[in-house]
């Protein structure tokens, strides 16, 4: 199954790219979208993860065109 893959702020440049496609075998959740496309880089704590804009836990399943965004924790004030 193919998805999109997006890392916002500093873990864009953790990372090194700010977008990717992936072809996930299914099943395939959040986590397993990370570790793919990081190519198995250990997460930073509090990491958020989004399918379809929306706030996810990493055991999210993923499915077909979905987007699937990381980012750190947002801090208002």
């Amino acid at each position: 199954m193919k998805i999109d893959v997006r890392f916002f702020a500093s873990l864009r440049e953790r990372v090194g790219k700010e977008q990717v496609r992936l072809d996930l075998p299914e099943p395939a959740r959040v986590a397993d979208a990370w570790a793919a496309a990081t190519d198995g880089m250990e997460r930073p704590p509090n990491t958020l993860a989004a399918v379809n804009m929306e706030y996810v836990d990493f055991d999210t399943p993923v499915r077909e065109g979905d987007e699937v965004a990381f980012f750190p924790p947002v801090t208002g004030g």
